[in-house]
């Protein structure tokens, strides 16, 4: 916002909406509380409070062209309430991120608790402190609880603290923040409330428990899952984790392919039944990857000196440059650390690409086709061949479905449950207006389409849109919604909109996650093109043909958390097998 500006010169405020005349601005400009010619640095202390910071409040004599109904709101509660915690702050993450900090609170050193609260302590320690520590720790704490009062509450607590040791969250502490946890760290923290119910005779079904797991990690959600099911309740794990597979008692296999390719299935029965199958997973279940024969070898490296960020024990190594390289160790052991400070201290940011699992400004409007940035052709195809401006094939604009604004749902929000979407009845889930509809274009086929039934192919050989198969996402409708795609999914389509660089620096988060043992062989090979044409590639991973197939591994432990953030080995992948600390070895 420009202080020297008054409400009524352009620009004052610096967001959509908010100029002169726009229908945000139209809120201060016709409240009647403001002089909207006098600067904003002139406001008295009052009016700039009342500007800024007011909450929502009905206006007592509201002038005539004040909506009955409205409420005026102050600039910053009305920013964080409409914008930027809302589906347009995602949208418009470039624009807002810029104006925001975040820092801990000084009044409650972050702990969220008043003075009064942490004045209460046990044994010394007070709330705060208990639920910063790790779980392992705090578990050992309060089994040594000796007030005859804490009886019942240690055996209550314990239990639950317990069954979150045996699931392989110790490192864990319990004021951590679930937002901060990954896919794996939260749906495993489901699986250990469940642990210890006396419920029998229910259907749980996992959703790729694996995920970010260590094969060590795998061991113990292994015996979770058993504990599950011999309590009495049927368990359904969709897992491509051969590990995984290997202890169901009854396997489903569906394919062939993904996608339209997919739906159909071609195998049930036993995990050796299905080793015998040849089916793409019987088969590539039992044929591992061999280590590579020649890594490539290195001539110039970057030097981390005593890295100590979390967990990290003054990590000092060389990491090698146009490699292919792995980060390893079990899950919280520092490996995302250690890519952090090489992400922070590397002298040429610009040439540093991070893709992690998390969301690239997703919502219902975004699409595989926004974001590669194709869906402006096809509209320009439909105005030129009707002579009308692009916006009338725009699901964004005129030519969104009027009843549900372009989005294709209706989202029904409900006081004390998630939100329900429910498929627009007005277009049938096709986000367009039915004047938007009437017009057809004929491809080079033959085919004459809407453009609803253009959106809505799936991904063809088009000079923009291969890439997205090279990551294997050939199966995705152009019109599909990204808040519909897994994590996995997400993190190549970033990917693939980088695969025609040159010299960058590649940090990716676990990319395998998700994928079938097919799928990991095809992005393998991906990754050994990248580094072929001159990038640095490193991945956060833990699946063992990844590791096998890498130049150069590191790998950090020996455990998690406080037992982690050591280097347990760096060379080349065969020959961690002759490492004693390493945990991983046994595995490969």
């Amino acid at each position: 916002m420009d202080f020297d500006k008054s409400l009524n010169d352009e620009d004052t405020i610096h967001y959509i909406a908010f100029g002169k005349g726009g229908w945000r601005w139209i809120r201060y400009a016709h409240s009647g509380l403001f002089d909207l010619d006098k600067k904003i640095k002139d406001y008295s202390p009052e009016e700039l409070d009342l500007f800024l910071n007011s909450p929502q409040i009905r206006l007592k004599n509201p002038p005539s062209n004040w909506p009955k109904s409205a409420k005026y709101e102050g600039l910053i509660p009305r920013m964080y309430r409409s914008i930027i915690n809302s589906e347009e702050g995602l949208l418009h993450a470039a624009v807002l991120n810029p104006m925001l900090t975040m820092g801990t609170c000084p009044d409650c050193g972050g702990t969220r608790l008043n003075p009064k609260v942490l004045t209460c302590k046990v044994e010394g320690i007070n709330i705060a402190e208990a639920c910063a520590m790790p779980i392992s720790r705090l578990n050992a704490w309060i089994r040594d609880l000796a007030d005859p009062l804490a009886v019942d509450l240690k055996a209550a607590i314990g239990a639950r603290l317990t069954a979150l040791e045996e699931i392989g969250l110790g490192y864990l502490s319990l004021d951590r923040p679930v937002g901060t946890l990954s896919g794996g760290e939260a749906q495993r923290c489901k699986i250990a409330k469940y642990i210890n119910s006396s419920l029998a005779d229910v259907l749980y079904i996992l959703d790729e428990p694996s995920v970010g797991l260590h094969n060590r990690d795998i061991e113990r959600m292994k015996r979770s899952v058993q504990r599950l099911r011999d309590a009495g309740n049927t368990v359904l794990l969709v897992e491509h984790h051969p590990e995984m597979i290997r202890i169901a008692d009854h396997v489903v296999d569906l394919g062939p392919g993904p996608g339209i390719d997919g739906g159909r299935i071609v195998f049930e029965g036993s995990y050796d039944a299905l080793l015998r199958s040849g089916t793409a997973t019987g088969s590539l279940l039992g044929a591992p990857m061999p280590f590579k024969e020649s890594p490539r070898g290195w001539a110039s490296s970057f030097r981390l000196e005593n890295a100590t960020l979390h967990n990290l024990k003054g990590v000092s190594i060389d990491l090698p440059l146009g490699v292919f390289g792995v980060v390893a160790g079990v899950a919280g052991s520092g490996k995302s650390s250690l890519m952090e400070c090489f992400r922070r201290t590397y002298p040429n940011p610009d040439e540093v690409v991070y893709i992690s699992q998390e969301n690239i400004g997703v919502s219902l409007r975004s699409t595989p086709a926004t974001y590669m940035e194709v869906a402006g052709d096809i509209r320009k195809a439909f105005a030129k061949a009707h002579k009308m401006k692009e916006e009338y094939f725009t699901f964004n604009g005129k030519g969104a479905c009027p009843v549900c604004g372009g989005k294709g749902v209706i989202v029904s929000e409900m006081a004390f449950m998630d939100a329900i979407e429910t498929t627009c009845e007005a277009c049938g889930g096709l986000r367009y207006a039915p004047e938007a509809l009437a017009y057809t274009v004929t491809g080079a086929t033959g085919e004459t389409l809407n453009i609803a039934q253009v959106m809505d192919l799936s991904v063809v050989i088009e000079q923009k849109l291969r890439p997205l198969m090279d990551v294997g996402l050939q199966y995705l409708h152009l019109n599909q919604a990204l808040s519909t795609l897994s994590g996995g999914e997400l993190q190549r389509l970033k990917l693939a909109s980088y695969l025609g660089v040159e010299g960058k620096i590649f940090i990716i988060d676990e990319p395998t996650d998700g994928l079938h043992t097919k799928d990991i062989r095809h992005i393998i090979r991906l990754f050994d093109a990248l580094v072929d044409r001159g990038n640095t590639v490193w991945l956060i991973e833990h699946n063992l043909d990844v590791i096998r197939s890498a130049d150069w591994l590191i790998e950090l432990g020996p455990g998690a958390g406080e037992d982690g953030g050591r280097i347990l080995y760096a060379g080349p992948p065969a020959g961690v097998r002759n490492c004693k600390e390493s945990v991983t070895k046994d595995y490969l």
